[in-house]
Formats: C-alpha cells, sequence, structure tokens
C-alpha cells in the first residue's frame, strides 16, 4: 500500500494494563506498513496536568487528523476515564476535529471470541468464513450480555441501526484483516450517526 493512503489511526488502550497489545499491533503495523499511527504513548502527557488540559492535548495533538480510532478492550477499559475522553472526542463531529470511525478489538482478557461485523458482506466473509448465520441484535441488554467488557459509551453506539462499529476478538488480528477492517471503518465513519448524549467520565 503507498503511503499515501495509509489512515491515520489513534489506538485507545489501558496503558497499564495492556500494552503489551499496543506494542504488538504496533510492531505488526512496521513490519506491514498498514496504518499511519497517531496514538499516545506512555509518558507523553504529563500526568499532573488538570483534567481539562489533558483533554486538550488527547483531542488537539493526537486525535485532531485521525480518522480511524482502534479501542483496544481488556478488562478495566471501561473504567478508565481517560479513554472514555478518548473515544468521546473520537465521536464527536466537531469544526475542526471530525469524527472518527471506531473498530473495537476484544483482548484475550475478555474471554470473548465474538464478533460483530458492521460493513455487510465483504467483511463476513473474509473476515468469518466459519459463520453462515448471522443473527441481528437490537437490545442493549443483549450487547452488554455478549460483551460485557465495553463500555456503555460504546455499547449505546452499538444497538443504533446508523452507526457502524465492528468488533473481533484478538484471534482475528493480522495484517490483511487489520488492514480490511481500517478501511471499511474509514470508508462507514461519515454515516455514523453516533449518540453523544452521555456525559464524559469525571
Amino acid at each position: 500500500m503507498q503511503a499515501a493512503s495509509k489512515h491515520k489511526v489513534f489506538i485507545s488502550y489501558h496503558h497499564k494494563n495492556d500494552q503489551l497489545y499496543k506494542d504488538r499491533l504496533s510492531n505488526l503495523n512496521k513490519l506491514h506498513n498498514i496504518f499511519k499511527d497517531q496514538s499516545v504513548n506512555t509518558g507523553n502527557i504529563d500526568e499532573n496536568l488538570s483534567d481539562e488540559t489533558i483533554r486538550r492535548v488527547i483531542r488537539d495533538d493526537y486525535l485532531r487528523d485521525t480518522t480511524v480510532t482502534i479501542l483496544l478492550v481488556g478488562t478495566e477499559t471501561a473504567k478508565r476515564k481517560h479513554i472514555d475522553w478518548e473515544v468521546y472526542s473520537s465521536i464527536f463531529d466537531g469544526a475542526v476535529n471530525k469524527k472518527s470511525g471506531i473498530l473495537i478489538i476484544n483482548l484475550p482478557s475478555t474471554k470473548s471470541e465474538m464478533s460483530t461485523a458492521a460493513h455487510g458482506e465483504k467483511e463476513k466473509k473474509i473476515l468469518h468464513p466459519e459463520y453462515t448465520n448471522w443473527m441481528s441484535i437490537d437490545k442493549l441488554k443483549d450487547y452488554k450480555d455478549r460483551y460485557p467488557y465495553i463500555s456503555d459509551r460504546i455499547l449505546e453506539n452499538l444497538v443504533k441501526s446508523d452507526v457502524q462499529i465492528s468488533v473481533i476478538p484478538w484471534s482475528k488480528v493480522n495484517s490483511s484483516n487489520l488492514r480490511l477492517l481500517i478501511d471499511l471503518t474509514f470508508n462507514n465513519r461519515s454515516k455514523c450517526n453516533y449518540d453523544l448524549s452521555r456525559p464524559m467520565m469525571k
């Protein structure tokens, strides 16, 4: 893939618990030149700054030019306020910082092998050839049962028919799958009518 066509991606994750998987994703990207990584790395932002300043730095310095946010979900991810701020800023469609597409990867700690294929038949056939029958879910409770470690903000958007967010387990992560999912997420981002009603975590 040409460098000019690479999408700018922000990876949101719990730095203390899940750095290993962020590093593995980064190494996969370095080997296969899949995307341009715009993520916050450990030590990039002074944790002694005020919450408002940290939110502004994340939004203006890291998320500003990105078009896809990958959320790595572990067992503590939903409880982390900085991750919630990153997700909120990713789905907010501002005058300067436009909304991004969201891709969810459930990490092994969640013990989840379930998937949501939001981008149509191509995604289903290439990523999930083992599945021949797909069911539609339209109730928030069913999503909560299916993905107990995904935050309410994401679940409230998964249930919306006019939002396309795919969910895959870590076992599905390889260079070709990741490239396809980033492309599909990028292509459908402008169609997403995200629910922003939930206040940001404090």
